[in-house]
Order: structure tokens, then sequence, then C-alpha cells
């Protein structure tokens, strides 16, 4: 919970059992990610990440404004030992001192710059995240996916959307509210690589989550979602966000890529294609490191709330109590013990009747 007023940290053996009711939930869940408020402030957080990486999750992501990340290189060295299967989820938002003003209440460009810096001497992979609000910073959706391209440890852009939860102060939908599509389209007009096919709904939450993948060679990028057809993404591609796990997927696709480079490709273009799915196994030296994404994910709060969508949702937060809750339900219904006070109303209304 990022609440300012909250001060406390969660006792480890709660992460523990937050971390277990997951595993027992999913089996082998494809990934995790460790939030906060700033969870590199916990004082154990080198604990909590060794907690998850001892358990069967394919691939673990912190969550960070990068202060610590920027200022500490021994820390960084820490986290570096936590590689294969650990990414950094770095908050990043703008390239302009203005916008991160906005977003953040602080001009934060350089403990950006020195945090990637880190990252870089450690090739720990890395997302930069970008909230984005209309007439602050989605005028340059374009160069914030340029800029990620000169860090080679950069693994992707992941867009959000500005929802109304948590600290956004003066907040009108009407005038800061943009929407995936626009997003996508803007990405699309910028002059990236990323052109109309490129960036697709994710099967699992079409209208919430859209994801592009290309092939890179340095600072030069190749979309490939394009490539596939749509039938056989509709039909392999998994409820998840991430590919692991999918035998399925890995043999369409392997079919597909075949048939595709039988006549005058090289058939190490194939081995290149495969490694854009992380965890499947792929031929020669190709990885992760030749993987570069582009994500829109919109969440939901009570202006655009919707059932139908919730069902359909990726995403979920682990309680204390052991429970899974989507993400949205949570911003809207649970954080800072809003349901409680929901279900009493509700009892209220009740007798009333």
């Amino acid at each position: 919970d990022s609440s300012p007023a909250r001060s406390f940290h969660r006792p480890l053996p709660e992460i523990e059992a937050m971390m277990d009711a997951l595993v027992r939930s999913e089996g082998e869940p494809d990934l995790l990610q460790i939030s906060g408020g700033e969870p590199t402030l916990h004082p154990q957080i080198l604990d909590i990440l060794r907690l998850a990486k001892a358990r069967p999750i394919r691939h673990l992501m912190l969550n960070t404004n990068g202060i610590r990340i920027a200022r500490e290189p021994e820390f960084v060295a820490e986290l570096a030992q936590f590689k294969p299967g650990f990414e950094i989820y770095l908050q990043f938002d703008s390239l302009k001192p203005a916008a991160l003003q906005t977003l953040r209440g602080a001009d934060l460009t350089r403990v950006r710059i020195e945090a990637l810096e880190q990252l870089a001497r450690h090739n720990l992979s890395t997302t930069l995240v970008v909230v984005v609000k209309r007439g602050v910073n989605d005028d340059e959706l374009g160069r914030i996916i340029e800029f990620a391209l000169e860090w080679p440890c950069v693994r992707g852009v992941t867009f959000q959307p500005i929802q109304d939860a948590g600290r956004n102060e003066g907040f009108d939908p009407a005038r800061h509210r943009i929407v995936l599509s626009e997003i996508r389209r803007r990405i699309i007009e910028a002059g990236t690589a990323f052109g109309e096919g490129d960036i697709i709904p994710l099967p699992c939450n079409p209208e919430s989550l859209a994801i592009g993948y290309a092939l890179r060679d340095g600072r030069q990028i190749v979309p490939i979602t394009s490539f596939f057809p749509k039938d056989l993404l509709v039909a392999a591609l998994p409820n998840a966000i991430t590919f692991e796990k999918y035998p399925e997927l890995h043999r369409k696709v392997f079919e597909f890529f075949s048939l595709a480079t039988a006549q005058g490709n090289a058939p190490e273009k194939l081995g290149q294609l495969l490694c854009c799915l992380p965890g499947v196994p792929v031929p020669g030296t190709l990885g992760y490191e030749q993987l570069f994404r582009i994500a829109i994910v919109e969440f939901l709060d009570a202006h655009n709330f919707c059932l139908a969508r919730v069902k359909r949702s990726c995403i979920h937060f682990v309680t204390p109590d052991g429970h899974l809750i989507p993400f949205d339900t949570y911003n809207v219904f649970y954080r800072n013990g809003r349901i409680a006070d929901i279900r009493a109303g509700l009892v209220q209304e009740a007798v009333h009747v």
C-alpha cells in the first residue's frame, strides 16, 4: 500500500505467508511484483526477495522509485544476485522536470538517470513505468521509448493511464484521463518502430491490457507481434501477462515460424523470434536481452469501474489474510480499509429497508 499515512513495515513472517498464499492459489505463479510504499526502504527487503526466489515463482519484479538504487551502489550489487528471472520496475513517468513535479511532487530526473547507470553496470533487467496524464506527459511517449532504447538493461516500457487512486491531488477525469486506445495510437503516430499491428490486446483482458514485442539489436528494434496470425495468438496466448510454462504456445509459434522462414531466411531467425517469449527454450545464445516490449495497462477506478473487466483481471493483490483480490477491486473498495465502511453502510441500508 503506497499510502503516505503508512509508517510501518510488514513483518517478514506475514510477507512469507502472503507468498505462500499466492503459491497455493497459482501453483507456479508467472510473476510476483514486490511493491509498497517504497519497498527498498524495508529493512529486510533482501530477505523478502530471497523468500520469493526460494519459491516456484517464474519472474520476480521490484517496484521502486529508484532513489536507493541511485544512491547506494552496494545495494544494486546485492540486487544483482537475484538474476536471472529478476527485474526492476522503475517509476519513470517523464523526461520533463515540470511533468515529474506534477506527477511525483519533485524533479527526479537526475535520480532516474543515476539509477539507470547503476542498473546498467550490473545489466539488471529494467522496465520503465510511465503514468500517463493528459496534458502533462502524453506528448512524449515516443521520446520515452527512444530514451529506453539507449539503455541496454531496459527491456521495455509500461504505460499506465492515470487513475483516481492513491496520491492524485486535483484529478479531474474529464481533463486528465487518457485511455489505452489513445496511448496506443499516440505511440504509433509518434513514429516509433511500432506500427498499427504491433501492439495488440492481451486475450485475458483485451480492454485493459495491450502488448507489443520486438527483437532488439542495440538501439534498433524490429517489432514481431504483427508477424503472428491473430487466430494463433487468440488460441495460444495464456491467461497471463508472461508467456512462461506454455508448451502449446511454443509448439504453435515454432510451427508458424518454421513455415515463415522456410523460404530464404536463415534457420537462426527462428531462434531470434522465439527468444521474445520469456521462458520458452530457444536455440543458440539469444535470450531476454534481445527482447524489447511495450505494454499498456489500464486500471479501473470509481469513474470507469466495470465488473466484466474486473472478472477478467490478470493482476491481483495478495492480502495479509491470504486472499487474492483483483487490483482494480482492491483500489476501489479495499485500499485504506475502505471495505469495512462500505460493508457497514450496506448493513445499515438492509436494516432500514
